[in-house]
């Protein structure tokens, strides 16, 4: 279980906000709007209004004592960068902060983020790609080569085998779990059967999976 300073509740931060509720992690919520702070109550351990620009306030709320501070400001770019600095001076351990535009990603940096996320721009790329075949069910990059694809098994592969697949020695693409009746299972022999209702996880690089698929 991790402790989780997040600041910033719009539709992004209270999504933040739910996930962390759900996987069992600690969090307090901060924003300076009242509404915001009420409605993330549920799915938080603690929350508090105030404006994470002033120093005075941000240090009272003791930022060396999380495993992570996420910086999820929508509305004033300022306010992301100047909380951004705040919680880098006052000694937090790891500050993700959010950004809307490639510009404001290298700011956020600079100002000693950790880690910058891109909302928009992570969605785009998802949709873009999983529009690009009725296979590709959802994927997660791991950087600018590889990446985590669940696809749907094609008709060609129903029937088959891991091994009489072979799509390592073909593709470079390995198999790494199979999903069942919702129930991801991480146990793949050779001697596996893939069949139409099942969905896979496989790695690889895109442009591998692109020519597997035949996109």
């Amino acid at each position: 279980m991790k402790s989780v300073l997040l600041i910033g509740l719009g539709r992004f931060g209270r999504h933040i906000a739910q996930k962390l509720s759900d996987l069992g992690h600690q969090v307090l919520a901060v924003d300076s709007d009242e509404a915001r702070v009420n409605a993330v109550l549920p799915w938080v351990t603690n929350a508090q209004i105030g404006d994470s620009t002033n120093r005075e306030f941000l240090s009272a709320l003791g930022v060396r004592n999380f495993d992570a501070c996420i910086v999820a400001i929508g509305d004033s770019f300022q306010n992301s960068l100047e909380t951004t600095d705040l919680l880098k001076e006052l000694g937090a351990k790891k500050v993700i902060a959010r950004a809307s535009r490639g510009v404001q990603e290298k700011f956020l940096l600079r100002c000693g983020a950790d880690e910058v996320v891109y909302p928009e721009k992570q969605l785009a790329a998802w949709t873009a790609i999983r529009c690009t075949s009725e296979y590709i069910l959802d994927y997660i990059e791991l950087d600018g080569e590889y990446s985590i694809f669940e696809l749907s098994v094609p008709a060609e592969w129903a029937g088959k085998t891991v091994l009489q697949l072979d799509l390592r020695k073909k593709y470079g693409i390995n198999i790494l779990g199979i999903r069942k009746d919702g129930a991801l299972d991480m146990c793949v022999l050779p001697e596996t059967v893939l069949t139409s209702v099942n969905s896979v996880l496989v790695l690889g690089r895109a442009r591998a999976i692109q020519k597997c698929l035949r996109i």
